[in-house]
């Protein structure tokens, strides 16, 4: 094992010393942008309203090498709190093969992988969000290859949560990301396997997108099975459109419009309560959401959104129902620099 190790790390260290050689002319200068969302949402429900800056995030990213890059993600304020999200290091053995070691999001599903610039809605749907919201602590290697349109993602984690890195563990997590596109589509498919708290559950995802002219629609479901019978099995699932179209204002330069059905069954986060037992976290519901974006775009990373959106929740018998998990209004403005 251990001769094995020492010859792959050679065969690393050759290649990436001759692509070094080949390209030194590369700029050092870290890249800065950032991400703030000021919203007011308002429950329908129980006429009660709140304010929030639901993100204030800041990152810095660039390159020491031609081989190898960095990244460094904050958020300032999480609805009040302050929260380190991605921390890693990656080195690429070629344009094709890299290596990437530090925090950041496990390498699976579509909509869990959306930054908050990237929204389509103010809130994200229930497998992004309750199902699938996971980073951890690990290593992953990727693949793009450059005559295929095809992209792998495989990696293993600390099992543990984010916030504490120097527990020891006897078992690890793992999360595989399979991504193809041709022509207008793109396809996915992913596995997770992880226990945050001794029992295991395993997640497979399949997501299908379709881009053609102003209209964006997409599809994906989740499958999330728990080790040993310890909860139900839950099922997650999301379909949405967006439709966009150019504005001539004095300002404004885009206005688009998005419509969302998402639904999931009763789901267990995975971690154990007092008995030792896993316990139903988010009863089953469904829920649909319609809303209307006006847009000022300067370039990729420098435009505005004002946002306004409707969720209308639907859920079986026994529910609890707060303003949290029912229907509300909310306005949102976004801004990314």
């Amino acid at each position: 094992m251990n001769r094995l190790s020492t010859t792959l790390f050679l065969l690393l260290a050759i290649v990436c010393g001759n692509a070094l050689q080949a390209n030194d002319s590369i700029s050092y200068r870290p890249n800065i942008h950032g991400t703030i969302r000021g919203r007011l949402e308002v429950s329908t429900m129980k006429s009660e309203y709140r304010f929030q800056v639901r993100n204030a995030r800041v990152s810095l990213d660039g390159k020491i090498a031609p081989i190898a890059d960095y990244f460094i993600q904050a958020d300032f304020c999480d609805r009040g709190k302050i929260k380190i999200l991605d921390v890693w290091a990656r080195l690429w053995a070629t344009k094709s093969v890299g290596f990437q070691a530090g925090q950041f999001r496990m390498p699976f599903g579509v909509d869990p992988f959306r930054a908050p610039h990237t929204y389509y809605f103010a809130n994200r749907s229930f497998l992004g969000n309750q199902v699938c919201n996971f980073r951890a602590v690990g290593a992953k290697a990727m693949w793009h290859p450059t005559d295929i349109p095809l992209t792998l993602e495989a990696g293993v984690f600390n099992p543990s949560t984010i916030a504490d890195h120097s527990k020891w563990h006897n078992t690890m997590a793992y999360a595989a990301k399979l991504t193809y596109r041709t022509g207008n589509v793109t396809w996915a498919a992913g596995h997770m396997s992880t226990a945050p708290d001794s029992v295991r559950f395993n997640i497979t995802d399949a997501a299908v997108t379709w881009k053609y002219g102003r209209w964006i629609a997409e599809g994906e479901y989740m499958y999330k099975h728990y080790t040993n019978h310890r909860h139900r099995a839950s099922h997650a699932y999301q379909v949405f459109a967006d439709y966009r179209m150019p504005l001539n204002t004095r300002f404004f330069n885009r206005l688009s419009f998005q419509a969302r059905f998402d639904g999931m069954t009763a789901h267990s986060s995975g971690t154990r309560d007092a008995n030792k037992e896993l316990c139903t976290n988010h009863p089953a519901r469904n829920r649909v959401t319609v809303g209307t974006t006006i847009s000022y775009i300067r370039s990729k990373n420098m435009f505005l959104d004002l946002r306004a959106n409707y969720e209308k929740y639907f859920y079986h018998h026994g529910a609890a129902i707060t303003p949290d998990n029912g229907d509300k209004a909310t306005i949102e403005l976004v801004v990314r620099f």
